[in-house]
């Protein structure tokens, strides 16, 4: 320990004839070297930021990728409606209930007076009418309260495509992509859920190789639909973009209006 007074700029100025002739011990501080060690350790330390900085950004890549947050969306309805039972089972075309779906850019939910066709049991007059499908069923009764009250029943919607997005499904429904192509196997679904992602890749991939979701257009609601034997889908797609002139496009513009 040096208990010397150290002794100020000017005066050491002074003293110093020479200027390679050393202070003294207690007049100079010794520089602080850090310990060697720590140069062998800064690549660990640098590799481990780096690791780190990429599992992050992958992380978060992937939770906000509509493979993550949209594929598998399946809200809670307020009435339980079976695609199985409707489309599946009793072979229901999906036009009966969404009835604009191939004359308008939106397929229509289906409004209470579709249901009640079905599901009402009598009509004004009080007479049980020979379509009476579990008129009374208590799962059905938002249905009825509807019907009676004019105010619509409270879908949640599950395909739902940003405000910036365009999409018109009857120019793809009525050149032959068919329902399954966006939305899956309805037919087998209990309770409808996004098969999927919906996302602008998702959307390009198709428009560049529309081939393979392609079909003849009076089959596009037929769910289980599959190629005849001996011929692929590729095929018979490119048969039918030539014979209805399908362009597909790829331009901001065509989605972005």
């Amino acid at each position: 320990m040096c208990l010397t007074t150290p002794m100020s700029t000017s005066r050491l100025s002074a003293a110093r004839v020479d200027p390679n002739e050393p202070i003294g011990r207690c007049e100079v501080m010794q520089k602080f070297r850090f310990p060697t060690w720590l140069d062998r350790l800064l690549p660990v330390v640098g590799g481990l930021l780096a690791f780190g900085a990429l599992y992050v950004g992958g992380m978060l890549f992937v939770g906000a990728s509509p493979w993550t947050i949209d594929v598998g969306y399946q809200p809670t309805q307020p009435v339980p409606f079976s695609h199985a039972l409707h489309a599946g089972k009793l072979k229901m075309d999906c036009r009966y209930c969404h009835n604009t779906v191939d004359r308008a850019a939106f397929a229509a939910v289906p409004s209470t007076a579709t249901c009640i066709k079905c599901h009402r049991g009598a009509d004004e007059n009080g007479v049980i009418t020979t379509t009476a499908v579990r008129s009374k069923s208590p799962k059905l009764l938002p249905v009825r309260e509807s019907y009676a009250s004019g105010n619509s029943v409270l879908w949640v919607k599950i395909h739902d495509l940003p405000d910036y997005a365009y999409f018109n499904h009857s120019a793809h429904v009525r050149r032959g992509v068919a329902c399954v192509s966006c939305h899956g196997r309805i037919d087998k679904m209990e309770e409808v859920q996004q098969k999927k992602p919906l996302s602008m890749a998702w959307c390009l991939e198709c428009h560049r190789n529309p081939e393979p979701n392609l079909r003849p257009p009076e089959l596009v609601t037929q769910m289980d639909w599959a190629p005849p034997e001996g011929q692929s889908a590729e095929v018979i797609g490119a048969e039918i973009k030539k014979n209805l002139h399908i362009q597909t496009k790829e331009n901001c513009s065509t989605c972005h209006r």
